[in-house]
């Protein structure tokens, strides 16, 4: 179905967010008029949100892109992910007693964010939009399961110890989710290094070998795996 506004006063972006999935864009102007999320527009390098400050709701990027990233106290960098226009975030933590931002997005173009306060989730109304609160307390349920298995495969990329291990496991995995053996990464180099917590230099040397052992083959952000079973077990030199 396709799923464009009705309502000029809201960007299609805002329609593709998986929290309205499943929702006539008719509903969803219904149901956004009920909520009247504010918005938010920064730009290039400016934080949309800012770890650790109070959350009044949950995030929907409907312009540019942003990555979400903490910071340790000695300055170290991570990055937990890439946002994409519709995406949502804040949603792990903005039904908690003192709800704050658990990263910092912070836009890598310029960017605009739509904030749909909590209560417009757990709290449905008595209007016309009410009947369409159950899919979207559904489609919530479903998002934050996801981003927490996503979080988990973070983690196990993280607990593995060679470069090879890491990138093997994180290209493995993409090529999973895209039921594809050419798929497209969501972020560049240097985003992916950060992710994976690895020196980019070091990084793109490992994926030049790989790449010469006949393992895979790339151009920018276009991976294909030739040999997933070599790849997974390590195949080549290392």
């Amino acid at each position: 179905m396709a799923r464009t506004s009705v309502n000029p006063t809201y960007p299609d972006a805002l329609y593709h967010c998986q929290l309205f999935d499943g929702i006539p864009p008719e509903s969803v102007d219904m149901l956004l008029a009920c909520a009247r999320p504010s918005s938010r527009k920064v730009r290039k390098g400016e934080p949309l949100c800012v770890e650790g400050d109070p959350q009044p709701g949950l995030g929907i990027l409907v312009a540019g892109t942003a990555q979400v990233v903490r910071e340790t106290v000695g300055g170290t960098r991570t990055l937990l992910g890439v946002l994409e226009p519709g995406d949502l975030f804040g949603e792990m933590t903005a039904f908690a007693g003192d709800a704050r931002w658990p990263a910092t997005v912070e836009a890598a173009s310029d960017a605009r964010a739509y904030l749909l306060p909590p209560r417009f989730v757990v709290e449905p109304c008595m209007k016309p939009c009410l009947a369409q609160h159950n899919e979207l307390t559904t489609n919530l349920l479903r998002i934050v399961s996801e981003k927490a298995l996503g979080l988990n495969r973070k983690v196990d990329y993280l607990l593995l110890r060679g470069m090879r291990e890491k990138l093997a496991a994180f290209l493995l995995d993409a090529q999973r989710r895209a039921g594809h053996p050419t798929f497209e990464l969501s972020m560049n180099r240097d985003s992916l290094a950060d992710y994976l917590h690895v020196s980019r230099p070091s990084m793109s040397r490992e994926l030049g070998r790989m790449r010469d052992e006949g393992l895979i083959e790339f151009h920018r952000a276009s991976v294909r795996i030739l040999d997933p079973e070599r790849l997974r077990t390590g195949g080549g030199t290392r």
